[in-house]
């Protein structure tokens, strides 16, 4: 296993970590195409249509021909809600990484990095939000490279946060993921984020059944720990 250093993102990063973006969230689409396909509106779609189009034509080979069809459609419409969240990112936050992440002291964003390469990410922004009580930061875009999984660069990647957090003064942290992406959930609850909600990010994600999970940290619990690998400021 290849150490890696955790370390601030550079603008020379850019073209690792939007890649990592890219990649990191279209491996969700075959997860989400099959839950599609398990959804009781899928269910009849797929197996009353044919039938109907049997019935009234008579034609195996329509019934066949529409059951084929059908599939594309929907890894399509299963591809569209994550490519779309691409974008939006690449249009706001990740425009300029630099001017969001690292421009203001109670924000940052962060690389893992192993053998020269960026293997990993994650960024961190206050809440604005002048209602809350406490003050409340972000935690967003953590993604580690499928070849470099299993190796606690996630888990240490979240801690970086974490302490940033208790750093500088933050009460909780939060952060948005789906249900789709269950290693990132059982990561997060396994390092003591709790559930407070649900919600659908899109209309897309609606449409799939696709919830957003709402995971909250209270700071003051963090103990701080030695990092097992290099973390440079």
């Amino acid at each position: 296993m290849a150490p890696h250093l955790i370390r601030k993102y550079q603008e020379s990063d850019r073209k690792w970590v939007v890649g990592l973006l890219s990649r990191g969230m279209t491996e969700h689409i075959p997860t989400t195409f099959r839950h599609m396909l398990k959804l009781p509106r899928t269910v009849l779609l797929l197996s009353g249509g044919p039938l109907a189009l049997l019935l009234l034509s008579g034609s195996w080979l329509l019934a066949l021909t529409f059951s084929l069809a059908l599939l594309p459609v929907l890894w399509f419409l299963a591809g569209r809600p994550w490519k779309e969240y691409v974008d939006m990112a690449l249009r706001t936050d990740m425009a300029d990484i630099t001017k969001s992440y690292l421009s203001e002291p109670g924000s940052c964003f962060w690389v893992a990095e192993s053998e020269k390469r960026v293997v990993g990410t994650v960024g961190a922004l206050p809440v604005d939000d002048p209602t809350l009580q406490e003050k409340r930061l972000q935690l967003f875009h953590l993604i580690v490279s499928p070849e470099h999984r299993g190796q606690g660069i996630a888990k240490a990647l979240v801690r970086t946060v974490l302490q940033f957090a208790q750093d500088q003064g933050y009460s909780e942290v939060v952060l948005d993921t789906t249900i789709m992406q269950r290693s990132a959930l059982g990561l997060y609850q396994a390092m003591g984020f709790r559930k407070m909600g649900q919600s659908f990010h899109s209309v897309g994600f609606r449409l799939m059944t696709v919830n957003t999970v709402h995971l909250i940290y209270p700071v003051k619990s963090l103990v701080k720990l030695p990092p097992t690998t290099g973390v440079l400021n």
